[in-house]
């Protein structure tokens, strides 16, 4: 073999190995989508499409994304079917004011988890909790008074006990079972709390998706006796489905109510379960919008501080039609017992009731205020006359 040829060759056989060692250290550090077919597995990234840190974008892009993030407030709702979500839905709506303030309704698992992720989950500034649900935390936060504060007492979430045509009375449900939904919801948490406080310890508690039980109820399947919604009225369920002659709600008696409120189901609330004739005793929880109680003069505090004002300035537009019924019930004076008012809601309550007394005259008094503040201070005073 002539040298020329034998050392070209031998080049070449280098260059070869070189370039498949290259190649292989490249497979090595791309990532192996195993379980995926060849064909839906992502391609591997070429150095024409190699990604772009956040840190490596534009200027403008960064002033951009700065401005998406700058007031947006996480706010903790819960599930689809919860009076929670639709109230943070209608918050989302009312305060939005493009840049200036953004707010996201998140889908969670419920009002009792949605204390966790107000403590601890990124992102997360504002959430819609059940008054109740707090205990659970204060083994091992003592001083979570002091790391959530409350900016409205919302409305109360009712006890729901709907049972088959053989339950007559909380006794009959005694070694049968009883759905209390999936685990974080509200009615798997407070649900066994009332419950307990009802000495009903002698059945069996599922905690699965209230969907599959109805269905089990229905069908008289399974032993399943009775489903436990701690929600505000009227539940979608019970309205729009459609159930078998006999099922109804328990009434629920209560001496001692600690936590909890007095309570009615009605026809007005359940016609297709309820006579007109006829009251259905329960109890209900406060549900609460909550927020994490962030330094004044911190970016975080500034956010709901605008939240807040720009909730306590459009009360009247939640108020009006197309929203949820149960905001007309809204009293923006009204407390929660063992929690403070958020600063800047405390604020906007002050701030309201010393530009009225500036002045003894209503008319001066208000004319200050813009019209929704000069209304919702009318009805604030209102309120006081009434309930002091």
């Amino acid at each position: 073999m002539p040298k020329g040829f034998a050392l070209t060759l031998l080049l070449g056989m280098m260059c070869l190995a070189g370039a498949t060692h290259a190649q292989n250290q490249r497979d090595a550090q791309t990532p192996r989508w195993s379980g995926l077919p060849e064909e839906e597995s992502p391609a591997p990234t070429t150095r024409s499409q190699k990604p772009v840190a956040r840190s490596q974008t534009k200027e403008s892009d960064t002033s951009e994304v700065n401005k998406i993030n700058a007031w947006t407030v996480g706010l903790a709702a819960g599930q689809r079917e919860g009076a929670p979500l639709e109230f943070a839905s209608d918050i989302a709506r009312v305060v939005d004011d493009g840049d200036n303030l953004h707010v996201l309704p998140i889908v969670t698992r419920g009002p009792t988890e949605n204390v966790a992720d107000l403590l601890y989950l990124k992102g997360v500034d504002v959430a819609i909790i059940n008054s109740d649900s707090l205990e659970q935390f204060r083994s091992r936060i003592p001083d979570i008074q002091q790391r959530i504060a409350y900016i409205l007492n919302l409305f109360p979430s009712e006890l729901h006990i709907l049972a088959r045509p053989e339950v007559k009375s909380l006794d009959d449900l005694k070694g049968r079972k009883v759905n209390f939904n999936t685990k974080g919801t509200a009615a798997a948490y407070s649900g066994p709390l009332m419950f307990d406080k009802l000495k009903l310890t002698q059945l069996q508690r599922t905690f699965i998706p209230h969907q599959v039980a109805m269905e089990q109820m229905k069908s008289g399947t399974d032993d399943m006796a009775a489903v436990v919604f701690v929600t505000s009225k009227p539940v979608d369920a019970f309205l729009k489905g459609k159930w078998p002659p006999g099922f109804h709600f328990l009434s629920v008696p209560m001496d001692d109510y600690s936590y909890y409120l007095p309570a009615m189901l009605t026809s007005t609330d359940y016609p297709a379960f309820i006579r007109e004739d006829e009251e259905i005793q329960t109890i209900a929880i406060p549900t609460i919008l909550a927020a994490f109680n962030w330094p004044k003069g911190s970016n975080r505090y500034a956010r709901v501080a605008r939240l807040v004002d720009n909730l306590f300035d459009r009360m009247e537009m939640l108020q009006g039609p197309g929203h949820h019924p149960k905001w007309k019930d809204v009293v923006l004076n009204a407390q929660v017992p063992g929690l403070t008012r958020f600063g800047a809601a405390q604020e906007w309550l002050d701030r309201t009731t010393a530009v009225a007394q500036a002045d003894a005259s209503p008319v001066n008094a208000t004319s200050t205020m813009s019209p929704n503040q000069a209304k919702l201070w009318q009805e604030f005073l209102r309120w006081r006359k009434n309930n002091h």
